[in-house]
Parts: structure tokens; C-alpha cells; sequence
């Protein structure tokens, strides 16, 4: 099992509106991509939240070939809509990482 991990940091005068947006249509737009079985939204926990919360969304793949689809067919038009609707309201880091257990 693959993990897409996408980390953000969201400013607060953002932050309830987001967190919907998040809930209602991003993530179900990227799940009805077909390449993620499931996904997982955390609230990081002692952190610093000056500048706003900080979530991890985690999308759970079968395998890199649809996690590389994904990246190819699907991301750049789905990361636009982000940008462009939050501009420099949110800033997101990406891991990839493999279940071992």
C-alpha cells in the first residue's frame, strides 16, 4: 500500500471555509479519481499554530502506478484549482511513503 501524505498549513482567516471545502470537494474530487482506495484528514498536535492549523490528508494508493497516474493525469488540473481559489492562504508539502506493516 502506497501513502500520499500532502501536509498544509492554512491561515486561520481561511481556515473554516477550507476545512469544508476540503471536506465537501476536494477530497471527494480526488477520490473519485479512481487511484486512492481511501484517505485519512489529521489535525497535527503541538505544533505551532500562529499563523494558522496545520492537517495532514493522507491518500492511500494500491500500488506507485496509480499513485504515478495519479501525479500524471489528475494533479496539476486539481492543484490549480487549489492555488487558485486559496492563492497564499495555504502552504502544502507532499511525502510519499509505503505501508510496512
Amino acid at each position: 500500500m502506497i501513502v500520499y501524505n500532502v501536509t498544509i498549513q492554512v491561515n486561520w482567516k481561511i481556515h473554516e471555509e477550507w476545512l469544508d471545502w476540503m471536506k465537501q470537494v476536494h477530497i471527494p474530487e480526488i477520490l473519485s479519481t479512481g487511484m486512492f482506495t481511501h484517505h485519512s484528514m489529521l489535525k497535527l498536535l503541538d505544533v505551532d499554530e500562529t499563523d494558522g492549523p496545520t492537517y495532514a490528508i493522507q491518500y492511500f494508493a494500491t500500488d506507485r502506478d496509480k499513485y504515478e497516474s495519479y501525479l500524471t493525469n489528475y494533479a496539476p488540473a486539481l492543484r490549480e484549482k487549489s492555488i487558485s481559489r486559496w492563492s497564499d492562504q495555504f502552504h502544502a508539502f507532499r511525502t510519499l511513503m509505503e505501508v510496512v506493516n
